[in-house]
Order: C-alpha cells, then structure tokens, then sequence
C-alpha cells in the first residue's frame, strides 16, 4: 500500500483482509466453553489413566458433536402428540440426510460412540493409517485398513481424530473419502495445531473442522519440535504404552494375516 494512502483506502484494504482470514476459517470451529478446556486439560495429562482417559475422550466428543452436527439438515413431518387425552397433530422435524462415521484407527476409535449415542442411525466406516517415517524422521501416511463400502451412499461424513499434528494423515484421509465421492466432510478432534489446521483451511475450504483447543507446537530440552497435544492416544485409550519384549517368543506370536488394502 502506498504511503500516502488515505484513511479510508486503509479501512478498505484492512477489511478486505479482515473479510479473506474470516472467509478461511469460517467453516472451522473452536470451543471456547469453560467446561471443555478444563476436561481437555485433564486428559492432556499425562498422569491420567486410561480409564479416565477413555471416560473424558467420549465426554469431549460428544460436546464437540453436539456443535459438529448444527448444520445437518432436516425435512419437516407431522406428527401425533397426545395433549390432555386429545391427540393433535403438529409439525415436528427429521434428520434428512445419510450419515458415516469415519473413525481413524486407533484412537478414532475412542471417540465413535459418543458419535453413536448422538447419531445411533449413522453408519461407520474405519480407516487405518500408520506413519512411516524415513530416516530423516519425515513421516509418510500409510494406509493399511480400509471399511468403505465401495459405493458412496453417505451424504456426509464425519472423521474422528483426537489430534492434529502436521496433518498429513488427515490430509490422506480427506483425500481418501472425497475419491469415495462424500459430498460433505466433517473432521472432529480434540486438538489440533495452528500449521495442521492453517493446512487443512487451504488445500480443503469446502472441509468443515470442530475442534476442542488449538496448540503450538514447543522447543523440548534437546532443542526438537514437538507437538503437546494429547500424547499417543491409542496407546492412552487402551494401555498399551509399555510394550512387552520383541525378541521373548513366548510373550509375542507374530502373526502371519496380511494387511488390508480395499483402495
């Protein structure tokens, strides 16, 4: 902008760029409810067991659900409502469209029955993604399981992931459901960071996004960048942090079942 620019040329073109980060995130969702960020930070911690891990993960999606399913629409029906011994008809309204659950495998998976309770008619379809990560430590989403039926019958879907990173692997997941031919995709999470979030806005505006709290990424001692989301939370969902030996056959069995690619 020209430094001899007016007062109102300025007003204009601070509200063109108010109007385009307001057009980026319009169609994402944050809480700002009290009670949520103090559940989310109880199960932030580190010090919370998985039994109430599990118990405040379902809690806090089904808050976020709540929010994340405000936009569905509805088609009007009649109904009979008995009033004093009389039955009078009034108008009453019904959920109109095909609902997937998407819950990205594992810790989706602690999130999918408070969508349920919710949406018990909602189908859902798992998706299973690993990181593999090279030796610079750039990780590579990798799709090992796949539950979609091969015809899209679904008018939205809502993906389940309890934290976003970098975003790669929602990205991948994105990607998978808008080539299954969703019209409609709804990601709900926990936490998320600004980047990951910065990165789903741009490459999927038509993708909505409800999400617990947003947190940045931090320099640890050793001079790394970690993310503080909400730590492994397949592993915190379901116990299995301390893994037992690789090398003792009689504790582990190695299984010989391949993994599924259905895409």
């Amino acid at each position: 902008m020209s430094p001899n620019a007016t007062a109102h040329e300025t007003e204009q073109v601070n509200a063109i760029t108010m109007s385009t980060k307001e057009d980026k995130s319009k169609n994402t969702y944050v809480s700002t409810h009290p009670v949520l960020a103090h559940k989310i930070s109880i199960l932030r911690s580190s010090t919370t067991p998985p039994s109430l891990f599990r118990a405040l993960m379902r809690e806090i999606t089904y808050s976020l659900a709540y929010e994340a399913t405000s936009t569905l629409l509805t088609k009007s029906i009649e109904l009979s409502v008995q009033r004093r011994g009389v039955c009078v008809e009034v108008e009453g309204s019904k959920l109109q469209e095909k609902i997937a659950i998407v819950p990205i495998l594992r810790g989706g998976l602690g999130m999918s029955d408070a969508l349920l309770e919710l949406l018990p008619n909602a189908c859902v379809h798992h998706i299973g993604m690993y990181t593999n990560k090279d030796k610079e430590g750039n990780g590579t989403p990798v799709q090992y399981y796949n539950k979609l039926p091969r015809k899209c019958e679904s008018d939205i879907a809502y993906v389940l992931d309890p934290a976003i990173s970098s975003a790669n692997t929602m990205m991948s997941v994105i990607g998978i459901l808008k080539k299954w031919g969703v019209s409609k995709i709804h990601v709900v999470t926990v936490a998320a960071s600004s980047a990951g979030l910065k990165r789903i806005q741009e490459a999927h505006p038509d993708v909505h996004v409800t999400l617990g709290t947003v947190v940045d990424a931090v320099v640890a001692d050793d001079g790394s960048t970690v993310f503080p989301g909400i730590g492994d939370a397949g592993d915190r969902l379901f116990g299995t942090g301390c893994h037992a030996d690789e090398d003792d056959e009689a504790l582990l069995r190695v299984s010989k079942r391949k993994r599924t690619m259905s895409m």
